[in-house]
């Protein structure tokens, strides 16, 4: 039934539900509320209009954070007289080729963003195009406009932007403090500097400047704005599939933050928080970075205008992708190669080349090992028999050996060095050629070769299994049990063939060979809780996956256990060789690294 003030007129709704239009003023005011919710809102439309403006320099002052005071100043195309009345009204833009809405190329294209600045605050605006004779200004105070009249001004845009919010009092109160609004506008102004770095910015807040950058490459303005722990670290990402490019940078497993801040995506040339990539980011690091913590990564996704709808939230920020999954999909293939070099390689990677080494020496061969170092090429893929330890099995007896060796000459060629010692039976100490020193978890680095080695298998067609001389039988709860035997497919197709044996208990015929002789009854117990948490919903990738670690977890060296030095020397090569072994199957680290440099700050010697 249609609402009609008939309805309204019931004892159960008040007379002042009946239908009105608003006055414009109001509707301005709510307008600005959608696109305006707080002061790097504003300051965010301001730079974008500088940046379609074609501005080559964009310099932003704030005052306590942008509530009190806003000024974006550029060198980029003018207005003149008549277009400066035009900006101000409401659905003006000069950002539109036709009214199809499908072909957005412009960052500020809604033609919202300058009246409702105008209904918020008080908005003041000199312009002037290159070779006009002077500058114009235009100002706006609560939604009433001023008469263009002429100023004096260089080529350009001045835009100032005064008491936000002071039409709105009730708005107001909802602003944070100084210091937490201007948090805001400075992660604005980083974004929209990763994603024009051609274009030199410069952020003053409160008298104190935080970065003023010339325009520059895309890798150095990565490295300037991610600070210098990220920029050592970061590692280059591309990929292409159906008219779709991606580039950019993303840093190794062992620099990451406690919030996603440091993460940014760039979609043809406007920055977005959209939720499609930051999935595909957590989905492509979840293997290789701890639980809780978020990977850090700039991205720059290109494709054609048709393939994206921009026009999804008044703030812009969010997208709606044609082909949702072939972007997920392309982002998650490229950040994996980018993060499949064996640990240690991330430098060698980086964006920015360490200086020239000499031509690496002949790897030595460790006698017993059966290995010879032959670090991969930068890029290649690695084969089966550098994955992981099944391929070359350490020989993991039980022998004494001196907790300091007499280690080999490291050379560049081996980024983990040569070791040197072990420390409390658990970890490997190792010289890198530059001088630094490497700590190394020997239980991790194991766990995630042998999960690399398992992985190889599964992909080729199934993971080799090694028949028990005696089938072991293994007492369970019987809900474990139930769980264990309603995977008994996915499990025999990873190496572990069980088989129902009674009430609560389970036969185990068959381990994969990769895990060596480790004892059943604590891997089936782990394995049943792993499948518990995991749950039915999770996609059958996921939970192999997930499988997969925890059996890599039971086939490792342990802490507490004495290697001798061609074992140790053989981990760490392999190590080099191996996809994602910076990390272990549960995202810790595998090794630290203390360059001669840090040492030597430990130490105040710097």
């Amino acid at each position: 039934m249609r609402y009609s003030a008939a309805m309204s007129a019931t004892r159960d709704s008040p007379p002042s539900c009946r239908i009105r239009l608003l006055p414009s003023a109001i509707v301005d005011r709510i307008a600005a509320g959608e696109v305006i919710e707080r002061p790097a809102a504003a300051l965010k439309e301001l730079v974008e209009n500088a940046l379609d403006a074609g501005a080559g320099r964009i310099a932003v002052t704030l005052t306590d954070g942008g509530i009190t005071r806003i000024e974006v100043t550029d060198d980029g195309a003018g207005m003149s007289a008549a277009e400066l009345a035009l900006a101000v009204q409401r659905h003006a833009t000069s950002k539109l080729a036709d009214e199809t809405l499908v072909r957005i190329a412009t960052l500020g294209f809604r033609g919202e963003a300058l009246p409702s600045i105008g209904a918020a605050a008080r908005l003041e605006i000199t312009s002037r195009p290159a070779g006009a004779a002077e500058a114009q200004r235009i100002r706006v105070e609560g939604g009433r406009v001023s008469a263009v009249a002429p100023a004096a001004g260089p080529a350009g845009t001045r835009a100032v932007v005064a008491d936000l919010f002071f039409a709105t009092p009730a708005r107001r109160k909802f602003l944070k403090s100084p210091r937490v609004e201007a948090d805001h506008a400075e992660a604005a102004m980083r974004r929209l500097a990763l994603a024009a770095p051609e274009v030199g910015f410069r952020l003053e807040i409160d008298g104190r400047t935080l970065f003023d950058l010339p325009g520059q490459d895309r890798a150095a303005r990565v490295a300037a704005l991610l600070g210098p722990e990220a920029a050592a670290a970061l590692l280059p990402v591309t990929g292409e599939r159906d008219g779709m490019v991606l580039t950019g940078f993303a840093a190794a497993p062992s620099v990451h933050r406690a919030t996603g801040a440091a993460q940014v995506f760039v979609v043809n040339r406007r920055p977005v928080t959209d939720p499609v990539l930051k999935t595909a980011l957590r989905v492509a690091y979840r293997e290789v970075i701890m639980p809780g913590r978020h990977p850090v990564a700039a991205l720059f996704l290109d494709l054609p205008a048709e393939a994206v709808d921009v026009n999804v939230h008044p703030a812009k920020t969010e997208l709606r992708f044609r082909d949702a999954e072939g972007v997920r999909g392309l982002v998650i293939g490229a950040l994996r190669t980018a993060l499949a070099g064996g640990a240690g390689r991330a430098a060698m990677l980086a964006w920015r080349p360490p200086a020239p080494l000499a031509p690496p020496a002949p790897g030595p061969r460790f006698p017993g090992s059966g290995f010879t170092p032959a670090p991969l090429p930068v890029g290649a893929p690695a084969t089966p028999a550098s994955r992981g330890l099944a391929e070359a099995q350490l020989p993991l007896a039980a022998t004494p050996a001196a907790r300091v060796l007499a280690a080999a000459e490291p050379t560049p060629a081996h980024p983990l060095g040569a070791p040197v010692a072990q420390v409390l039976d658990t970890y490997i100490l190792a010289v890198a050629a530059d001088g630094a020193l490497v700590l190394v978890d020997q239980h991790a680095a194991h766990e995630r070769l042998t999960h690399e080695a398992l992985r190889a298998q599964h992909l080729a067609g199934g993971v080799r299994a090694q028949p028990l001389l005696l089938p072991a039988v293994v007492e369970l709860a019987p809900a474990e049990a139930a769980r264990l035997l309603e995977h008994t497919g996915e499990l025999a197709r990873l190496g572990l063939e069980i088989e129902a044996f009674g009430a609560g208990a389970v036969l185990v015929r068959a381990l994969p060979a990769a895990l060596g002789a480790p004892e059943p009854a604590p891997l089936l117990r782990d394995l049943a809780d792993e499948l518990g948490e995991l749950g039915e919903t999770l996609a059958l990738e996921a939970r192999l996956e997930a499988v997969l670690a925890r059996l890599a977890c039971h086939g490792s060296i342990r802490a507490g256990r004495r290697l001798a030095a061609e074992e140790m020397a053989t981990l760490l090569r392999q190590m080099e060789a191996t996809p994602r072994a910076a990390t272990c199957s549960h995202g810790r680290p595998t090794y630290l690294k203390f360059s001669r440099a840090e040492i030597e700050r430990l130490f105040g010697r710097r």
